[in-house]
């Protein structure tokens, strides 16, 4: 989850825009294009992540303001009860889920789910930081269209932000995290500041791969508003704070999913962790 990025670390944004990249005629007529293909998945070894320092651990020993949380449930990964719940009340609302046990299987799964071609955007998640999977597109070393790469390697604020809402809402596959997931009702709650988060989970992407870890998991979409306000909102201050030098931060858009797509079934796949991830 990460909701307050106005933009993603200095650092990212180097490696990002040098990384192998197509460019945007390539990306629009190679789009959807990987759909017919057939799909036989080989596990990749996960690297190890290079964000060490911005986990919710560092910035918890970091930033007074957000050390108390350390000792929250909301920082403690969900027993196997609570997490059993939680996949059958997202897939009685449409959400295709799929529990894993660890960074490293969350690594695989996540990258199982993305076809060969297809164009890929991300949101700024510490969870996808944390399963190394950031590290791995930066790389290269896959079969994708990087649309985030495409994106950074645009200097030029005003046309950087064309591409965001061009190729950056809509691409095949978009990866993000949830600030809560509701155990009852299987609801998927998120925020951020830009929209460019929400918007291609809305509607944007033709395929949305959220990975969360069980630290998500509340008791359902009153207690997600208590959580993404009093617990993300403040961590993802103290980012803005360590990165960027800024005195805090805003969820400008809050969105609930209470039900998938009846438009697009199968759409949102959720890979839910059996550890603490994220925000």
């Amino acid at each position: 989850m990460n909701f307050v990025k106005a933009q993603p670390l200095l650092r990212t944004l180097t490696r990002l825009s040098s990384s192998p990249a197509r460019s945007l005629p390539s990306i629009i007529s190679s789009s959807r294009a990987f759909s017919s293909a057939p799909m036989v998945f080989q596990q990749v070894q996960r690297p190890e992540s290079t964000f060490g320092h911005v986990t919710f651990d560092a910035l918890a020993k970091e930033d007074d303001a957000v050390s108390h949380l350390q000792n929250s449930a909301y920082s403690r990964p969900a027993s196997d009860d609570r997490i059993a719940k939680a996949k059958a009340a997202m897939e009685a609302k449409g959400f295709v889920v799929h529990v894993v046990n660890d960074k490293d299987e969350a690594f695989n799964k996540t990258l199982e789910l993305i076809p060969e071609g297809a164009s890929v955007n991300t949101a700024h998640s510490t969870t996808l930081e944390q399963i190394s999977f950031m590290d791995y597109l930066i790389s290269g070393k896959h079969k994708w269209n990087n649309v985030k790469g495409v994106i950074m390697a645009e200097k030029d604020p005003k046309k950087q932000g064309d591409l965001r809402r061009k190729i950056g809402n809509s691409p095949d596959v978009f990866l993000t995290s949830m600030c809560a997931i509701g155990e009852t009702d299987g609801t998927l709650t998120h925020a951020d500041q830009t929209g460019t988060k929400t918007g291609p989970v809305t509607f944007g992407a033709g395929k949305v791969v959220v990975v969360a870890g069980s630290n998500k998991i509340v008791k359902d979409e009153h207690e997600a508003f208590k959580r993404t306000m009093e617990h993300c909102l403040p961590v993802v201050s103290a980012y803005s704070r360590k990165i960027f030098k800024m005195p805090g931060s805003t969820a400008t858009h809050y969105e609930v999913l209470r039900y998938a797509s009846p438009l697009a079934p199968g759409r949102v796949h959720v890979v839910l962790v059996k550890e603490a991830l994220g925000f």
